[in-house]
């Protein structure tokens, strides 16, 4: 519900329809009195409005409600974004609209289900998504990041407010590549959030130092991490003293000189300034960044990422328009080269077809249509499918040729287009359901609810979700993102405790009750406020998403799970089970006291090989599995060796291995497949590894946050692939160095975030 989305709703309403709008994102629900509609999606009395800065929050403090697409998350502040809540106010207030968040249409909602629930016409404004990744040496270096996982970091789960526990690490010197809009709003964004950064830093830091010791939180941290922590407790500790002065002399602080003394933050741009389409644009964005601090150098091309001795981020070596080669300090790379239509549908869904990068048009007849590549075409081109009984689906905004670009063009995308949908609805009389009706199904199918949450181990839970389209849509291997509403979310010492997303597999589904049940590891940080939910409790299930594990028939599967990743098997293996497959299953775990859902595991494989660090492990319950105290590997190694007797299933006749648990363990399967194992397995098998890179927006290829890089063994040649959109990777092409690089990218902030979670929730125990 972008700007495209939210303007179409506002004018097909105003014409007599009833509309329905989804999104991926979490939308937090605004309070009943506000918006006249409650959690649960029942309508409500709200109260008149006599004065619009009534409804008005200060932009430090409001909460992140998600509505309106790239217009929360990808915009600055200096776009008064409490006009959100009056846009969604005016949709939100006529019992003709209903909006449902945490939906992404391709998963809970298909092309082919939105119509078996009973809708007309499905109008796709989904915008642009996959970034542009510049080629260049170390492009996934820690530091580096896309403009929009950092944008939408920063704009949607709250990591600038000063009561969020969302973690976002960033430092000086930071250059941003690009020259738009985009690149502009990063480059102040970034300036802004530094100074937030390390002033939370220090006031959790020095909270915990005293309660725990000092010695004792800088323990928790390793040589780098240590002095990552002190330059930001060092910049802190001087923007609290200019605060101080600045009061004692009556004027307003000068951050921007001490900023800049700490290298500051830096436009790169290949062109010149004025050639640049921010400054064509809107020039007034560039000269107010420029006031702010940013500096703009020009005519500067990346070629390489330059790393320190751990692997972070030092420098950005550019060449200029002389071909010289210069390196501009840099501890932060924040990539802002464009990104293209978010048109992934079209690989997940047979029926919608493209043109180029944009989705097909067609006319009203379903014939093949080409419009124009203008803003203000003679004739608007909207259609990109029609049924055999009359029904359709429509495109706008960045999924179109004629309006793809910008907010301006999205939302002209729809003032142009929602005459043609409406003619398109005239032709044909409406049935079925009826509005009354497709909302109360709707309310009912995606709307998520907590039904319990059950402890299996001392870290380990069982959420168990009823959200029925999100159950139904599941396939073994998808998983999901979990996250509670900030709006509804428990409190403690000014801290609020709204989770950043969990990518969580579904462990198993009950398709007839709605339940999905996610396992969920408590490491520390978000993952610990899964045992805060309450039944009941709305929250966002957001998915399935990622591509489905193949599971072929008549083959024979070793599954390697490691700790949690065999919540991920448990389905993968009934389901190749029921498609005739056989399955050998190796269980790995740290401690005795780590297994959960025995039973699952059992029914998931034809032998069980319990695997345990720590004597004396497991008993079997079944004669044909087997039991050992060692790693998974080695386990696997006395398999083949036959130090376990005669193999029900030996290693020979296996044709695919699917391993699942930490990147270390990964890693170690994927170099023993060539190595130890290699005399017991067949010579020509498939290795696939589930990779659990980092995820933030896990919607398909949107935010960046989840780009891997693959390098062919053969040729060296290296790429970089979104995981979220296909977790299931090639254990020879992934490289596991960099996927442990960005998995810890944020480790400094993390670690003293647990411990300021682990501080709230004590405190909460304590008052219960």
């Amino acid at each position: 519900m972008g700007p495209a989305g939210f303007t179409l709703a506002h004018h097909l309403m105003n014409d007599g329809h009833a509309v329905s709008g989804i999104d991926g994102l979490k939308i937090e629900p605004l309070p009943a009195e506000t918006g006249g509609v409650e959690p649960s999606g029942r309508r409500a009395p709200f109260r008149p409005v006599r004065d619009i800065e009534d409804l008005y929050e200060s932009l430090d403090n409001r909460v992140m409600a998600g509505f309106g697409g790239v217009a929360e998350y990808g915009i600055t502040v200096r776009w008064n974004k409490n006009f959100l809540k009056l846009i969604r106010l005016l949709l939100e207030r006529r019992s003709e609209f209903n909006l449902f968040g945490g939906v992404r249409f391709g998963g809970g909602v298909t092309m082919e289900s939105a119509f078996e629930m009973g809708f007309d016409h499905v109008a796709l404004c989904m915008g642009a998504g996959k970034p542009t990744i510049v080629d260049m040496k170390n492009n996934l270096a820690r530091g580096v990041r896309q403009a929009s996982d950092f944008l939408m970091s920063l704009q949607l789960t709250g990591a600038a407010k000063h009561d969020s526990v969302a973690n976002l690490q960033l430092r000086l010197p930071v250059v941003v590549i690009g020259g738009g809009l985009t690149a502009v709003d990063t480059a102040t964004e970034s300036m802004a959030y530094y100074v937030v950064q390390v002033e939370k830093f220090l006031d959790r830091f020095d909270t915990l130092a005293a309660e725990r010791g000092e010695p004792a939180v800088w323990a928790m941290w390793s040589e780098e991490e240590r002095g990552i922590a002190n330059e930001f407790l060092s910049h802190a500790r001087a923007i609290r003293a200019e605060r101080a002065a600045a009061a004692g002399e009556g004027r307003e602080p000068n951050l921007i000189d001490m900023l800049d003394s700490w290298g500051g933050v830096t436009i790169a741009y290949r062109r010149r300034l004025i050639d640049s389409p921010s400054y064509t644009l809107n020039h007034e964005e560039v000269f107010k960044a420029l006031e702010e601090g940013v500096h703009f150098a020009e005519g500067l091309t990346p070629l390489e990422v330059t790393i320190d001795k751990y692997g972070h981020a030092a420098g950005l070596r550019v060449k200029n328009a002389a071909g010289e080669i210069a390196e501009l300090p840099a501890r932060a790379i924040l990539v802002a080269a464009g990104t293209q239509p978010n048109t992934v549908l079209a690989r997940e869904d047979g029926s919608v077809e493209l043109d180029g990068k944009y989705f097909k048009a067609v006319d009203a007849e379903g014939e093949t249509a080409k419009p124009e590549r203008l803003s203000k075409p003679s004739e608007a081109l909207m259609l990109m499918s029609v049924r055999p009984d009359g029904r359709g689906a429509s495109f706008f905004g960045d999924l179109h040729p004629s309006f793809s670009g910008n907010v301006v063009k999205a939302m002209g995308s729809a003032k142009q287009g929602y005459p043609v949908v409406s003619s398109f609805l005239a032709r044909r009389a409406p049935e079925g359901r009826t509005p009354v009706e497709l909302t109360a199904l709707l309310n009912r199918e995606l709307r998520a609810t907590v039904e319990d949450v059950i402890r299996l181990t001392p870290n380990i839970v069982e959420v168990v979700v009823k959200a029925p389209a999100a159950a139904r849509a599941f396939q073994p291997g998808q998983f999901y993102r979990l996250q509670n509403y900030e709006s509804l979310a428990p409190r403690a010492y000014g801290t609020t405790l709204a989770m950043e997303g969990l990518a969580l597999t579904g462990a198993s589904v009950d398709r007839e009750k709605g339940l999905l049940s996610t396992i969920v590891l408590e490491m520390g940080g978000s993952s610990d406020l899964c045992r805060l939910l309450d039944k009941g409790e709305p929250v966002v299930l957001m998915g399935p998403t990622g591509t489905p594990t193949e599971t072929p028939a008549r083959e024979t599967a070793l599954l390697v799970g490691g700790g949690l990743g065999n919540a991920v098997l448990f389905s993968i293996g009934q389901a190749l089970r029921a498609e005739g497959s056989r399955v050998i299953y190796f269980a790995g775990y740290k401690k005795l006291q780590d297994r959960y859902k025995v039973e699952e595991i059992e029914k998931a494989a034809d032998v069980v090989v319990w695997c345990c660090d720590e004597a004396p492990g497991f008993q079997p319950a079944r004669p044909q599995d087997r039991s050992t105290v060692c790693n998974i590997v080695e386990a696997m190694e006395r398999y083949g060796r036959g130090d376990f007797g005669e193999a029900a299933i030996p290693l020979s006749d296996v044709d695919r291995v699917i391993a699942i648990g930490s990147d270390g363990m990964m890693h170690a399967v994927a170099r023993a497949r060539h190595e130890r194992l290699k005399p017991y397995l067949k010579q020509v098998h498939i290795g696939i590894g589930s990779i659990n890179s980092p995820m933030q927006c896990m919607m398909t290829e949107i935010c960046a946050q989840c780009l891997q890089r693959h390098r062919d063994p053969e040729t060296g040649k290296e790429t970089v692939v979104f995981s979220c959109f296909n977790q299931d990777q090639n254990l020879d092409r992934v490289d596991f160095a960099s996927l442990r690089e960005r998995l810890t990218q944020n480790s400094v902030q993390e670690k003293l975030t647990k411990l300021w979670i682990a501080r709230c929730m004590a405190g909460m125990e304590a008052r219960v």
